[in-house]
Order: structure tokens, then sequence, then C-alpha cells
């Protein structure tokens, strides 16, 4: 990271200045600049999905804005990481799929998937399962949802999209090589973050082996400045959503969720949600956060459980998109300069002030906002997940990891892989019991 010295938007280890009165959680690790890159880091996440639903299943873009504003302001505080807040991806896949399920079966699964998670965090038995859990098995789900992240991200890129069908809906139609969302566009914003950024780590290595403080994340924001190229051009490309906007914030309304809703939502957007929620949301973003900071005290998975449980237990009754954490969203937001709790404050204020302002009709301007640029963001956040995996020591270790990355992308599940790593993992286990001794004894 770059240097504080002169920096006057950062605070000091002893709280001089202004800064003081801030809970330690959300004081600036680096600049303001590059937390501020850090927030918009899970953006290429967050808006395909919101977006998608706003569309083609009519969720109020406005309260989901609010609610996940505060559930940023509450994780920031908190973690005093960038802690993402994500949309639940399995539920939004199967809301956008052929059964296109209703606002109140939407709501209904999201509550279901937080009642398990609030027990699962309350009785201990999240941190039993941490605990216990081979990390192989863990790098494996992090790889697979890290390069699964990559692939969709480019065909964010070379392939148009219709998000009035689903939050990955690729045409066979390649993406325009000219335009406000062309090909070049999106390679421009690719190869400015790449020379920005670099790898993403903070500090390069001369030749001769000593470390120097590289000129990238902590000085120019470069997720920032991507994403809010890709605002201009929402207004350049149609200068007559102006006239869509609406001011005010979108009036609460209580969701009625029927005993057939409950049924409906659970078995069917539930059920497939819930391993992803405790492997991703969970367990996976446990064990990253102890890899990207390390100087910091071990995330609780029980903290974690928890604070996924309460927050769907407040918003889902009101219409707001069913949330989690996610490595995904961890990695995007460190990988653009986000190092604590901060990032995600700054975050929720740019949500509380778009939702109070322009409420549901704030749709018309996320509608234009160039895919191209949500796919860029999206690979860096992915590739950035997948990296965590590099640290498996042995083949063996290795072995189990790709097996399960592997599993889990072709059947597109994570519960799936996690399955067959765990199995495989006990079967090497075995094979080092010594049979004879044993039957010996």
């Amino acid at each position: 990271m770059a240097s504080s010295a002169g920096d006057p938007l950062l605070t000091g280890e002893d709280g001089e200045g202004s800064r003081r009165f801030l809970p330690p959680t959300i004081r600036l690790k680096t600049s303001v600049w590059s937390e501020l890159g850090g927030a918009v880091g899970d953006l290429g996440t967050y808006i395909p999905i919101v977006l998608a639903l706003s569309l083609a299943s009519h969720l109020d873009l406005g309260t989901t804005l609010v609610f996940t504003a505060l559930y940023n302001f509450a994780t920031g505080l908190l973690f005093g990481i960038p802690m993402p807040v994500q949309p639940m991806k399995s539920i939004a896949a199967v809301a956008l799929s052929s059964a296109h399920l209703t606002i109140p079966q939407i709501m209904s699964a999201g509550l279901a998937v937080a009642a398990i998670l609030l027990f699962l965090g309350v009785t201990g038995l999240m941190t039993t399962l941490y605990r216990f859990l081979p990390l192989p098995v863990v790098r494996g789900v992090q790889l697979s949802q890290g390069l699964s992240f990559a692939f969709t991200a480019v065909k964010y890129i070379r392939y148009d999209q219709d998000f009035s069908r689903s939050s990955s809906a690729s045409t066979s139609v390649p993406r325009s090589l000219l335009g406000l969302d062309g090909l070049i566009l999106a390679l421009a914003a690719l190869l400015f973050i790449i020379l920005s950024t670099g790898s993403g780590d903070d500090e390069d290595v001369n030749r001769d082996g000593t470390n120097r403080r590289r000129r990238s994340c902590s000085r120019v924001p470069a997720a920032l400045i991507v994403f809010t190229l890709g605002l201009v051009l929402c207004f350049v490309r149609d200068p007559s959503i102006v006239q869509g906007l609406r001011f005010g914030p979108a009036p609460l309304v209580l969701v009625k969720i029927t005993w057939d809703d409950f049924k409906i939502g659970f078995w069917e957007a539930a059920v497939p949600q819930l391993p992803l929620s405790v492997l991703n949301s969970v367990i996976a973003v446990c064990k990253l956060s102890s890899d990207l900071f390390p100087e910091r005290a071990e995330l609780s998975p029980a903290r974690v459980s928890v604070s996924v449980g309460l927050m769907n237990f407040v918003g889902c009754w009101f219409g707001a998109m069913p949330c989690c954490h996610g490595a995904g969203g961890l990695a995007g937001q460190y990988r653009f300069g986000g190092r604590s709790g901060a990032s995600v404050v700054f975050l929720a204020i740019g949500k509380l002030a778009l939702g109070l302002v322009f409420g549901n009709s704030f749709v018309t301007i996320l509608g234009q906002f160039p895919i191209g640029i949500l796919g860029v963001m999206l690979l860096f956040s992915g590739i950035e997940l997948a990296m965590a995996s590099r640290d498996m020591g042995s083949k063996e270790e290795s072995f189990v990891m790709l097996v399960c990355a592997g599993v889990s992308l072709t059947g597109s599940s994570a519960a799936l892989g996690f399955i067959s790593g765990i199995v495989l993992y006990l079967l090497l286990r075995l094979r080092e019991v010594d049979i004879r001794g044993f039957v010996g004894r």
C-alpha cells in the first residue's frame, strides 16, 4: 500500500485529527480514494442480478438499495473489512428461470435460508463445520466460484446481454466492436485497470529482491474511474432516461406471504441456495478474510452466519432482495483498494442516496449501463478469488482442490463439488491407514 506520509485523508494510529471519534472498524487504512475504489469493486456482481430481477420479476430496486445500504453500514461497523453484501445468486437464478417465482416466493426463500443460517450460527454448528472442513475443499469452492465469475465476465464482454430474462443471459450475438458499449470500450477499461493496479499486489519486488511501493491501487481508484465512466455513458447512450426518473423513495410495503408461497420458495429456491450460502457466504469468506488480512483476528463463522440471518429477517418482509456475504465480493473490493469497513460504508452512503432520491426509477439508468464495463469489473473479482487457492503445498491437496472445483463447475453446483471433495479427501486419508496393523491389534 502507498505510504501514508503527507496524505491528509489517512487516519493515523494514534487517532489524531478530526477522525479520532470514528470507530476503529471504519478508520481509513489507506487513502479515501483507495477505499472509494474498493467500494465499487463488487458492483460487477451486484448490478446485473438486481437489474435482471427488477426488469423480469418486478423487484423494487429502491427498497433493495435502501436495505442493502443499511446492511453495508452494519457490516462495515461490525467486521472492519470490506465485507460485501451480495444478492443470493441461486435464488435469483431460480426466480429468473422458467419457474419465474413471484416476489412473495422469492422473499420466502430468503427467509428460509436466513432462519437456517441463524440457527447454525447461534448454536455454534457453523463454527464446528468451519473448524473441521479440509482446506483443499474450501479452496476448491473458492476456485470454482472465482472461475465461474470469470467465465460469466468474459461472456459479458464478448456477447450482448438481455437482462430482462436473466442476470447472465448471454446471446449468440457478438458485441459490436465500436459504440458506447462496444468491445473496444471494454478492452480499454481492462487495459486501464491492469496498467493502474497490476496484478493486485500491495507491493512490487525489485530485481534485487527488495520491495518497492507501487503507485497503483492506493493512488489511482481504477474501479471508481471506470464505474463513473459507465454512469456518464448511461446518459450519453440514452438522454431520454432523465424523463423516466421520479424523485422520492419507494414506499415501504409489507410483503404478504402465504403458506403456498413459502412451500414453493423453500423447495424451489432456498434448498439450492443453502449450500452456496454456507460454503461461499460464510466458510469461504472467513477463510479468505484471514488470507487477505492476516494481521487481523480471524472472522468468526458464527458471527458471519448470524449476520446473514439477521439481514434477511429484516429486509425480506419489505421486498428487499435476499442477500448474503460472498467471497467473490470480498475479493473484488480488496482487489480495487478496499482495506477497511470504510469502503462498504462509502458504498452504503451512495446506495442510500440513490434509493431515497430516485427510488425504483433508478432502474432506467442501470438499464443503460455498459455491460462490457461490468464484465471487466467482474473479471477482476473472479480472478482475485480464484488466486486465493494458489497456496496448496502438495500434489495431494491440489488434486482434491481441482476435483472439487471441476465437479462444481461442470455440474453448476457448489454442493456437488463440496461432497465430491469431502469424499475424495476421506478416501486419500483412508489410504494412509495401516490396515494390517489395525487388524493385528
